[in-house]
């Protein structure tokens, strides 16, 4: 695919990419793990929830 960039363009957004800022090593994204967390808050929070309202009742 050809760039619509002008070659000084490119030239300087390949230097900002190359920045060590940008090399940074990530751990793949894990939806399963974020999904069982909100899970979870959700599940506590409706015991809270539960455990607050028999001490007002």
């Amino acid at each position: 695919m050809p760039s619509r960039l002008s070659p000084e363009d490119q030239k300087r957004v390949d230097h900002y990419l190359s920045a060590p800022q940008h090399q940074v090593e990530r751990k793949p994204f894990r939806p399963w793990l974020l999904l069982l967390l909100v899970l979870a808050v959700v599940i506590g929070l409706g015991i809270v929830s539960r455990l607050l309202s028999r001490l007002v009742v």
